[in-house]
Order: structure tokens, then sequence, then C-alpha cells
């Protein structure tokens, strides 16, 4: 917890999205930024206080080149700009990147005319922060249809554009892989029942890469078709068949509960590694056809969320990083990210694990 609060998140978030007390956090933040550990004895030398102060140089220097391309813009694409990157950097470090008077940036706008547009305005800029900038005007009326209040999406859109509220959703664009393909003779079992009635009756699987400094890294996710929860996930900087291994291993569910493993044909998931797991526990598997994606459309689809809502919004400078910040983005994308084709629940709130 004092890791990911180290690197950006708020503690309100994370005292709501793990359910902790505000008490404890502050506990253990607290002894971490005196001590460097939870032991007292651990204090931090003058060395590790300048590799501190380096490492902040560093981020202020990576600030500066990701929003260069706004330092001469107009004063309004300039609140956006510190708006749109709140989470990551501190408005005061991007006010004098962008040479923004702070004040400039807190100016509130022109309140709504009565009390209670006025409160409906603090509820959607919530949920769209609650959502860490991803929900659009679809999503934030299904939340507050959640809390009894009846808003059109036009008038979301409204509020959502008279205060900079941008969703980091963009046309998608087309990407092309170049994979050796997995050549074993195993069909496409799945045929595209992309529905499952039960839970961990199929699970399927896929690769990313994302950016680590200078160098790709890359992931691997785990989902169950049933109510796409993502129940195993992995990191590591090679595109191998040990980097899925992690990945099962990482499943909290006991592996006989599932019944089939789908993927695409990519080599990593052709090794005798991966056979005798799933052979192991009775799994049977599916691979998609060569050369069709759309076999395998559930796992492209969760990647180009993930993409977008994960990776584009980050910066990763060593593979520790990111697997600290994958930990914390699975939580929310299963415990609180809600989804259309779930009837705008959340993964865990649609499972239904067999007794």
């Amino acid at each position: 917890m004092v890791q990911l609060y180290e690197s950006g998140k708020s503690r309100a978030s994370l005292v709501k999205e793990y359910d902790l007390t505000a008490s404890a956090l502050d506990r253990w933040i607290s002894q971490s930024q005196r001590t460097g550990s939870f032991a007292a004895k651990d204090n931090r030398t003058p060395e590790e206080n300048e590799m501190l102060e380096l490492r902040k140089e560093n981020q202020r220097l990576k600030m500066e080149n990701d929003i260069f391309k706004a330092s001469r813009a107009d004063y309004g694409t300039k609140v956006n700009v510190i708006r749109n990157n709140a989470h990551k950097y501190s408005v005061s470090a991007m006010c004098s990147v962008l040479q923004l008077p702070r004040s400039t940036y807190y100016y509130e706008p022109v309140p709504a005319p009565d009390l209670q547009e006025q409160q409906l305005e603090e509820v959607v800029i919530e949920i769209f922060k609650s959502s860490r900038n991803n929900y659009g005007t679809r999503k934030i009326k299904v939340e507050l249809t959640r809390k009894s209040l009846q808003v059109s999406r036009r008038k979301i859109g409204r509020v959502m554009k008279r205060h900079g509220l941008v969703s980091t959703y963009t046309v998608a664009q087309y990407k092309p892989h170049k994979a050796a393909p997995n050549e074993a003779e195993i069909g496409n079992v799945l045929q595209r029942e992309f529905s499952q009635e039960k839970p961990l009756a199929v699970v399927v699987s896929d690769l990313t890469y994302v950016r680590v400094d200078a160098k790709w890294n890359y992931v691997c996710l785990f989902v169950d078709l049933f109510n796409r929860e993502i129940i195993g996930h992995s990191c590591g900087v090679n595109k191998t068949a040990q980097l899925v291994y992690d990945a099962i291993a990482s499943v909290s569910v006991r592996l006989d509960r599932i019944q089939m493993f789908h993927t695409d044909r990519g080599s990593e998931f052709d090794n005798k590694l991966i056979s005798e797991a799933l052979e192991t526990f009775e799994i049977e598997r599916s691979l998609s056809n060569k050369g069709c994606p759309y076999d395998n459309a559930v796992a492209e689809a969760t990647f180009k969320i993930f993409k977008t809502e994960f990776v584009k919004q980050r910066h990763f400078h060593n593979l520790q990083q990111l697997q600290l910040e994958l930990d914390d983005y699975v939580h929310w994308f299963n415990h609180h990210r809600i989804h259309g084709t779930l009837g705008y629940r959340t993964p865990v709130e649609a499972r239904q694990w067999p007794s």
C-alpha cells in the first residue's frame, strides 16, 4: 500500500479500493517516510536521500518531455493537459513547465446556477476520477443511476466538457502482429462460444508488450469468459512460455476447476512446460485458427482496454514498478470497473463461484 501511495496513487483511492482504515494507512505511510521501512532502526543514509532526489529529477525530466508539446498552447489547452496528468505528476511542477500560474489552473469555472446542479457536477467529477479517467458518458450514467440520479448522457457530456474531463479512450488503431505460429494439431474447440454460463468453463489468454524504460517488456493475462475477470497475470522481460507459466501460477482458484484453456497460436503457448501443467489438471486445450484473431476476440478486446486504460497512462521505469502497478490495475479492474457486457456490473459482482 505504501509503495502504491509513493508511486502517486491517492490516499483516498487506496482507502476506498482496498477497504482500508484511514488510520492504518496513515500509520504505514508515516513509518515508511520517517525510517524508510517499518523498522525504526532502518534510517535512510545520505546516499539514499541523494538517490531519491535523482529519481525525482528523472521523473521531472520525463514529465517535461511528456507534456512538452503543450508548452506553446493556449491557457485552456494547458489547463486540460494538467488535469489529465494530475494523477501522474505534481500540479505545481506541471504549471512550472508549462509557464502557467497555479492560480490560473485552480481558478474555478462559473458555478452551476443552483445547489442541485452543483451537487450533480461534483458527483460526475468524482465518478470520472474514480474510474481513473476512463469512463465516458454511458458508464457515468450507469453509476449515477445506481445513486438514484437520472441524468441524460447529453447533460453528463456538458458537465464533462465544462470541467475538461476527457476519457482516455481513442479511436481503435490497427497494430500488426508478428509471431511464429503454433503448429500443434489442436483445433478450435471453443468455436467462438464467448458467452459462458458457468465460472471457469473457459479461460482465454494472450500477451502484449509494454514499454519499460527503453526496452519492451511483456504482460500475460488470463480472462474467465464467464464474467470477464482477470484471474491470473504476469509480466516479464521476455515473451516466453515461462511468462505464461507464471500467469498460471498466479491463479488464485483451484486449477482443476478450469475446464478449457483457449489461446491463439503464438509460439509461447506451444511448450512442454505449459502442456504438462494443463495435462496435470486435466484442462482441455483449444487454439484459434491460424491467422484468425476473431477466434480469440475476448482476449483481444481485453488487451485493447488494458492498453488504453493502463499502458498509455503510465511511464514505467523498471519491471518492479510495472509489477506493482499491474497488480493494482488488476485489482481495480476486477473489483471496481463496470463492464457493459456484464450489465454494467464489475466482474466480482457478476461472479458466482460453484460451491
